[in-house]
This record gives C-alpha cells, structure tokens and sequence, in this order.
C-alpha cells in the first residue's frame, strides 16, 4: 500500500469516529440547516419577487445584484461581481393550430434561440419522426414540410436517463430538418407528465445551413398529430412565431467567499446558476441550487473553526442558453486552476438529497465515500462515478476534482423548462436538506488535510444535457 493510500485510510478512520471532529461539525451544520429556513425565503423572494430569468432580460440582472447583497448581509467576507457577455433572446408572439383535417389549436412555445416565421407564419403538411436517423431515412419527402420529432420521454426510475436521448431532437434537429428542405420544426416537449404543458430549452444553428422556426408541443398534441396522421393520411399546420435574438446584454457571475483558516489561496467551488428560462419562475432550475449553495456559504461562515481552504460560492448566468457564465469563470480564472481543490454544482431540482456525483483521480471514490458517511443518516450518503455540471465542468481541463449534488429527481422532468417550474413545487424539508449535504460535503473538502486526487484532463467526462 503506498504513502498515499495508508494516509487516506488512516484520514477516513478518523472521519467516522463519532468523537470526531468532523463528525460534531457535520452534526452541528444538519442541525442549523434543519432548524432555518433561510434559503426557502431567499427562493420565495427570487422566484415570486424576481421571477423568471433569462439571460438578457431585467430579471437576471435584478438577481444578480440581489445575490450579491443578500450574500453581504449573510456576513461573507468578500463579495463581487465578473462581467459576463450574454445572450439576448426574447420570445414573442406564439401560435399554432392544425388547419386540416379538423381544426385544432396547438399549446406552443417557441425553442430558446429560434428565429422567428415570416409575418403570417408557416403553413405545411408535418412528416413525422421519431429520431434523426428516421429523418434522414425519409429524404426527400422532407423537404416544404414541418418536421414533427414525436418521441415519448419516460422518466425512468428517479432519474429520467431518456432526457439525453431525447434532448438531440430538440437541440440539432432543426439543423438537420433544414438540410433536407424542412421548413419548420417541431418537437415533442421534453416532459415525463401529460399535463398539456409546453416545455422549452435551448436549440442551436450550423454556419452554412438554412435556419428554420423551431418550437415545442405539447406531448398531447403531438399525439393528436399522430392520431390524424395515421386515420386521415395528411395534416397540416400552421405556426407563427415573433422571436429573435437581440444584440449582446451585459451580466455578471456573483461570487462570494468564506475565507479558509490556513490555505486561503485554495478554493472548493460551491456554484448553481442564477438564469432559468421564461415559461416558469425557475424554482427547481435552478432557483433551488442557487439558495443551496447561498444558505450552505451562511451556515459555513458560522462555523468556527473555519475550514482549513476558502469555500467560493459562484452563481453562474446565462447556463440555460449559452454556458457563457462557466466558460467565462473557468477563463477568469484558469491561473488558479491548480488552487481549486474541488468543486460542486447544484442543478438537479429541490428533491431530498440522496448523495453526490464524483469525478476525481484515483482514491478519491474512497474518501468522498468517507465525507458521504456523514450524511447517511439523512439520506444522503451515497457517491457515484461520474460528477460535475454543465458550468463547473470547463474546470475538468485542469484536473479540479467535479461532484454533483444529486437529489430525487423522480418529478423534476414533469415541470422542468415548463410554466410549472415554480416555487409550489418546492419542498420546504427538501430544501433544508440539500443545504445540509451541501455544508457538509463543502466543509469536509476544504478542511480535509489530503485533498481530493486530481483528474486525468487528457481523460474525455460525459457531456451534461442540459
């Protein structure tokens, strides 16, 4: 056994001692985070006060410098903001009905960074399919219709894996429609309940392909498609739509810190990000991960001793369509890559916290195992392979250790990027309950005295839908 090795065992038997140290801190930030409920008023102000929050708009930046204050009231010891240069997407007008064989109006919601139809809208008989490749195998039958992707999205167990297989369709498929002649998409809502809901998210163009509309359904809808499609033989339909895509906005991640004890200079990351899309008022994406990681840095300055390291909570703009937040924390700050010793994200919903998501070097399953140990008593104990999130993962290319806070997300697929993604949705006892695994696992990556084994940045991490 190496030096290493005998000093992470030697580390972890001291973790579950139940005199420990670690033991009584952890106990003691479950405690408050169970008794408080600071981070349900903070979601209740953002969500009901603010509101929606896509990048662009009065909203984030309203949220932005309430962030920034209410962390200053919390008592961080340093609070800022970094410029970030967004995208400006603003929605419009949305219309779409079947016009034949029966008339029918169709619940729509145009794909974030679509562009608009002509005045009037579109009027043309839908093909559909059920994947890209079922596309490319109709080829010319493609081209002046509406591409339908009609596939079924099913939550399976508590986790809804069908959303990576799925999310294609919404994000690529105009681009593929548009190379053979569609001239308009849409897709099947990416939900897992039938409650009529249109749910959005972002979509993307290629350089040298036509741009065409592209929206959302309801699954219901599309099922009626489908229904006329199979009896009749032909449906058309028509769609208006009056987005488009502004110049550039400016705004900012908000940052804010609890300084470490004896390691300032090394930072564990705590981040959510602050934007969410315009149908809901973002309570569980991400409003829930943002008063997460808010309530865990007010709890974490509580706590004396401080941490050995310096705990950063980074809420991050603009996740939702264009990443331009992650990817401009990660530039901001790449010479201090070697000094982040981790970093965790929360973007998963406001279920119970059932553990975290891991990706880091050789030994570290072992010792985050150890850190979950203490969390097992509510619930939350459990490491999987596989960690990180869509803005802390730019990080990963210089080996910072990635976890995700994982929590049930057996409803998250029902309401998310949807009109119901509001504060309603969220458990009060859940909530307090992800602060506490937060806190705790924060706390125990930056006070532990062996940190965490870097990553392999040569290795490729799995893409994050989003």
């Amino acid at each position: 056994m190496s030096r290493h090795s005998i000093a992470v065992v030697c580390a972890l038997t001291a973790l579950v001692s139940c005199a420990s140290p670690e033991s009584k801190t952890a106990a003691r930030l479950i405690e408050q985070a169970r008794a408080g409920d600071g981070g349900w008023r903070k979601l209740a102000y953002l969500c009901d006060r603010i509101g929606p929050r896509l990048s662009g708009s009065a909203q984030l930046e309203q949220a932005v410098g309430w962030t920034a204050e209410e962390m200053a009231r919390d008592g961080a010891d340093r609070v800022w903001t970094e410029r970030v240069m967004v995208p400006h997407w603003v929605r419009g007008i949305e219309k779409a009905s079947i016009e034949t064989p029966t008339a029918q109006p169709l619940a729509v919601a145009a794909l974030g960074g679509s562009i608009g139809t002509p005045p009037g809208g579109i009027r043309a008989e839908v093909i559909e399919v059920d994947s890209i490749d079922a596309l490319k195998r109709e080829g010319a039958k493609v081209a002046g219709r509406i591409v339908l992707y009609n596939r079924i999205m099913r939550c399976n167990g508590k986790r809804g894996e069908d959303y990576g297989a799925a999310s294609p369709l919404r994000t690529t498929g105009a681009i593929e429609a548009a190379k053979l002649g569609a001239v308009a998409t849409l897709v099947r809502s990416l939900g897992t309940a039938d409650y009529r809901l249109v749910h959005t998210g972002a979509m993307r163009y290629e350089e040298g392909t036509p741009k065409i509309p592209a929206a959302a359904i309801a699954a219901e809808d599309a099922m009626l498609i489908h229904r006329l499609l199979e009896s009749e033989g032909s449906v058309t339909v028509r769609l208006e739509l009056g987005c488009g895509t502004l110049p550039e906005a400016e705004s900012a991640n908000v940052l804010a810190e609890v300084q470490g004890r004896a390691a300032p200079g090394e930072v564990v990351l705590i981040g959510a990000h602050l934007d969410s899309w315009d149908l809901g008022t973002g309570a569980i994406d991400d409003g829930a991960g943002v008063v997460i990681v808010m309530e865990s840095l007010r709890l974490l300055k509580t706590m004396e001793p401080r941490p050995r390291r310096t705990i950063r909570a980074v809420l991050f703009t603009n996740e939702e369509n264009g990443l331009r937040g992650g990817r401009g924390y990660a530039a901001a700050h790449k010479d201090e890559w070697p000094l982040h010793v981790a970093a965790i994200e929360s973007d998963s919903g406001a279920g119970r916290p059932q553990g975290f998501s891991l990706s880091a070097g050789r030994g570290g399953e072992e010792m985050a195992r150890g850190f979950g140990g203490l969390l097992a008593g509510i619930g939350a104990g459990r490491i999987w392979q596989g960690g990180g999130g869509a803005d802390i993962g730019p990080l990963s290319e210089g080996g910072v250790p990635l976890l995700g806070l994982r929590q049930d997300s057996t409803y998250y697929f029902d309401y998310h990027h949807s009109p119901a993604d509001t504060l309603d949705k969220v458990d009060p006892e859940g909530l307090r309950l992800n602060v506490a695994a937060m806190s705790v696992m924060a706390w125990m990556l930056a006070d532990t005295p062996i940190p965490l084994p870097r990553t392999d940045p040569s290795q490729p991490r799995p893409r994050r839908q989003r």
